[in-house]
């Protein structure tokens, strides 16, 4: 096909031209000769990237480190490799010093929705303001290297930290605090590391190394621990309750494991790493620090040592103080003192502090090293709300408010790990006014987010599982007052108000500060001496090593943060540390289980619960009004919170008048005698319940009369000893009562022992023993009772005939008794047992003796039917296995069939029967007496 070039001749010239109009060309260029072909273009040079990685291995994970090829324009840069996790840190340093006064070091870390393959659900699709996860994965980088930041160097630092991507198995930042610690050791920024920041687990009691969030969601410790070579830098734990031994035994542990990460980060440097830079410091000169100081150390220590002064009157003096010294360094025109005056006075004063501790014990406030401040609590406070509570500790002041919510009101998180939602909240806020300054309310605020989150961490311990409570809470914490450790009193506040609530929460949650002041070797580093502090207060936090943080329950750690300002504290004074914050931490729950406890939750039958309730629930809310005490009604579960111990007992009585309360066995409970038996004595509780209390049970002591013991109408606090298939509760008072030392054995084959009797020893076989005390559907008088009642009726109504016992198979095998024999001191007879009968038989009396000759009882009464009685008895009815017997005066008897005994009854048919034993519900069991 021709070309263009070719088409083009002499004698058409503007045919060219034609066809570039036709084609709608704009403008076009003619070279001399057309048809001589153009060279090529240019190849693009192939470019190569020094890129260096270093590989090692933690916690059986591959894990690498990658500079060279990414971000290479950035002073330090570093992607940070595990699994398929990757993530990207980079620092600058501004090239100027701006003189804050203090290291303006900025972290940004930042999850893209990108680095989990998702396109952000937001209107602009594109991601906004940083979340809470961010700024605390920016805080918890922040945290571990900002100590290590030359004194002085106030050059502007930014650190960004980016989440590249996320297979969701591991979180990324410890790698993100990891990688930036690389960065810093690769830049020219001065910068004393490396460090290696570790996350540890706990799973059925075993240590997990860099667990997957599969495994964190199983474990009941989450530890992320930073430290150098040989300290400690920074702690952050969320637990469930885990003491402190193992807590000190996580700690050592994750110590060799993040030192695993300094070695290939300091290979790395020695190959890729810029020299560092020497920038300039912000030195205060000696003359300056020596003349501040002869101008306000006196009247500064003078303040420190008056107890009297409180946090604002404190301030003051020294307010003035330095005053003062600004218009002497003014008089003598000492421009470069006054430049610095602000830093050295608080340098004076951060020595005599220090100073005082160390050497004296003693603190500004006049508290010794290991004493809370005073407590006040509050539950209940507005009544309006939900939940609510006031705390206050010295002067730190934290109102506490709890709001709950539907399940769908859970936030919702958007995050490349973790779960999509939570349904408890707690949002901390610091307003100015809580310091006496004026200031603006903004958005989200690093410093609120940190603490309620260690906050919201602690009290996470103790909430029920979603299962039992699917509610969501939102817990508000405003500061009210602040002088120090307002995140541990909102704590405090947040325990309390969750009770307060009605939530079931099982135990309370405390949390204390722990502060250290140490004096260190200039030369070495080394600390030569220091001093623990419990519970600081702001100015001691200020001028102080240490602020650890430590909340949790009386079983063991919740939640844990510990922020240090040198480079790094000996992991040894942490876990000594532990131990004056549990002291601490036990005296401030003291105090608040005397403002509210933890409701007891009790169980009922549903339809005992509705009878509480009430129509529309009128009777439930009437018991709240006269009681002050909140009830909150569950699937069988009843939970009562009040504010003390009277309301609580106040609304339990109510409760257990209307209900009753279920009885347990090993319970004790309080009720009131309302009839006695020959037995025993019946016992009804609040709602109705009964409960049979046997004579054998009254007393360690030989009952033998029961009125002797005890009278109708009695409140007597009693045992639950057994309940029988029935539901039939049996109780023992003797059970609460103290046992006296016993002098002789109290069992019956053996009560014979140590006296000299002429009393006949019987033989009773191992199975009858057994079958004596599995039986517990009959309640029995003892022979002994039997024999002491007779003598008491010989004595008021005459002599009466022996009586003997029955030799019917029938008695022998069914009934069983626990039979003592005991020589009777105001009787000369010899007496035998009978372990079947419970009958006192007289040994010298002839076997032979004719049951006619025994006493049938004929005017029969409930009081004088008694085990071993006689009586003429009419058949009521026939049933199955047994007959229902008339035993006259309206009293009715039952006679069970047995082998191969009489079966063919006829109502009204007369039988002479014999009382042997009564059932739980006090009904008399007969046997039949045939005569010879």
């Amino acid at each position: 096909m021709p070309t263009i070039s070719s088409m083009v001749t002499k004698s058409n010239p503007l045919f060219l031209l034609r066809t570039c109009r036709r084609f709608n060309f704009r403008s076009f260029a003619t070279a001399p000769n057309l048809s001589s072909p153009s060279p090529p273009p240019p190849s693009a040079a192939v470019k190569h990237l020094d890129s260096f990685t270093e590989e090692f291995e933690v916690g059986n994970r591959p894990i690498s480190f990658q500079t060279g090829k990414i971000a290479r324009f950035a002073n330090g840069s570093i992607v940070m490799t595990m699994d398929r996790t990757n993530v990207l840190s980079t620092v600058t340093c501004a090239k100027s010093d701006i003189s804050p006064g203090f290291l303006p070091l900025t972290v940004d870390y930042q999850e893209k929705h990108f680095a989990q393959g998702v396109i952000p659900n937001t209107f602009m699709r594109r991601e906004g303001a940083p979340k809470e996860r961010e700024l605390l994965c920016g805080r918890l980088i922040d945290r571990p290297i900002r100590p290590l930041f030359p004194n002085g160097f106030y050059h502007e630092v930014q650190v960004m930290a980016s989440v590249l991507s996320s297979d969701g198995k591991q979180d990324p930042d410890v790698m993100a605090a990891n990688a930036t610690s690389a960065a810093l050791m690769l830049s020219d920024i001065p910068w004393a590391g490396p460090i290696g920041v570790i996350r540890v687990g706990r799973i059925c009691g075993q240590f997990v190394i860099n667990p997957t969030m599969d495994e964190l969601s199983l474990s009941d410790l989450n530890l992320v621990y930073a430290c150098t070579k040989d300290k400690t830098l920074m702690i952050d734990v969320q637990a469930r309750e885990i003491s402190e031994n193992d807590l000190k035994a996580g700690l050592r542990l994750a110590h060799p494991e993040a030192v695993k990460f300094l070695e290939p980060q300091i290979r790395l440097a020695s190959r890729a790493g810029k020299q560092k830079k020497e920038y300039k410091l912000s030195m205060m000169s000696e003359s300056t620090m020596e003349k501040v100081k002869n101008l306000s150390s006196e009247r500064i220590e003078a303040v420190f040592s008056d107890p009297k002064y409180g946090k604002f009157e404190r301030g003051e003096a020294l307010d003035m103080i330095t005053q003062d010294v600004k218009r002497a360094l003014e008089e003598e025109c000492d421009e470069d003192s006054l430049k610095g005056l602000s830093k050295a006075v608080d340098t004076v004063r951060k020595q005599i502090v220090r100073k005082r501790i160390l050497k004296e014990g003693a603190r500004v406030d006049g508290r010794h090293l290991d004493e809370v401040r005073p407590v006040y609590c509050e539950a209940g406070n507005l009544p309006a709300l939900h939940g609510s509570s006031l705390f206050s500790r010295g002067d730190t002041q934290v109102l506490c408010t709890v709001t709950l919510g539907a399940p769908g009101d859970a936030q919702r998180l958007e995050s490349v790990v973790g779960p999509s939602s939570k349904r408890f909240m707690l949002h901390y806020s610091f307003p100015p006014f809580s310091i006496n300054e004026v200031g603006k309310r903004g958005g989200l605020n690093r410093r609120e987010v940190g603490h309620g989150t260690l906050a919201e961490k602690a009290l996470l311990a103790v909430l029920p599982p979603e299962s039992d409570f699917p509610y969501t809470v939102r817990v508000n914490s405003e500061v009210m007052a602040s002088d120090g450790s307002t995140s541990m009193a909102s704590v405090c506040g947040g325990s309390m108000a969750l009770m307060d609530a009605g939530i079931p929460v099982y135990e309370h949650v405390a949390g204390v500060s722990v502060g250290l002041v140490s004096e260190v070797d200039p030369s070495t580093g080394e600390i030569l001496d220091y001093r623990i502090l419990t519970d600081i207060l702001g100015l001691e936090d200020h001028l102080g090593d240490m602020d650890f943080k430590i909340a949790g329950t009386r079983n063991g750690i919740t939640a844990i943060q510990l922020d240090i300002k040198p480079a790094g504290i000996p992991l040894d004074i942490i876990c000594e540390s532990l131990e004056p914050a549990f002291r601490g931490r036990l005296q401030i729950l003291d105090h608040m289980d005397r403002s509210i406890k933890a409701p007891p939750t009790l169980k009922y039958h549903n339809d005992s619960i509705r009878r509480l309730i009430g129509p529309l629930g009128a009777l439930k809310r009437k018991i709240e009004e006269e009681t002050g005490a909140r009830i909150c009604v569950g699937d069988g579960t009843l939970t009562i919170l009040a504010k003390n111990q009277s309301v609580m007992d106040k609304a339990q009585e109510k409760i257990d008048f209307i209900i009753g309360r279920e009885i347990e066995v090993g319970g004790i409970y309080k009720g009131i005698v309302t009839s006695i038996k020959e037995y025993g004595a019946f016992v009804e509780f609040n709602g109705g319940q009964q409960g049979l209390l046997h004579t054998s049970e009254l007393s360690h002591e030989q009952v033998s009369k029961i009125s002797d013991v005890i009278s109708v109408g009695d409140q007597l606090s009693l045992m639950c000893i057994g309940q029988d298939v029935r539901g039939n509760i049996k109780l023992s008072r003797k059970a609460v009562l103290p046992n006296p030392k016993k002098h002789g054995s109290q069992n019956w084959a053996s009560a014979s022992q140590g006296k000299q009797s002429s009393t006949k020893e019987l033989h009773v076989t191992k199975y009858e023993v057994d079958k004596a005390k599995a039986s517990t559907n009959f309640f029995i008088r003892s022979a002994e009772e039997c024999d002491e009642q007779e003598k008491l009726d010989a004595l008021s109504q005459g002599p009466t005939p022996s009586r003997s016992t029955s030799s019917n198979s029938t008695i022998s095998t069914q009934i069983t008794e626990e039979c003592e024999e005991e020589k009777s001191p105001t009787s000369s007879q010899n007496t035998e047992c009978d372990p079947h009968t419970s009958v006192v038989i007289d040994s010298n009396e002839p076997s032979t003796t004719s049951r006619r000759d025994k006493k049938t009882e004929t005017s029969l009464s409930v009081n004088n039917l008694k085990i071993g009685s006689v009586v003429t008895a009419k058949v009521h009815q026939i049933r199955a296995r047994g007959l229902v017997l008339d035993l006259a005066g309206g009293i009715k008897g039952m006679y069970r069939f047995q082998g191969n005994a009489k079966r063919d009854f006829e109502v009204g048919d007369q039988l002479t029967v014999q009382c042997y034993s009564f059932t739980s519900k006090g009904v008399p069991v007969m046997s039949q007496v045939e005569d010879d």
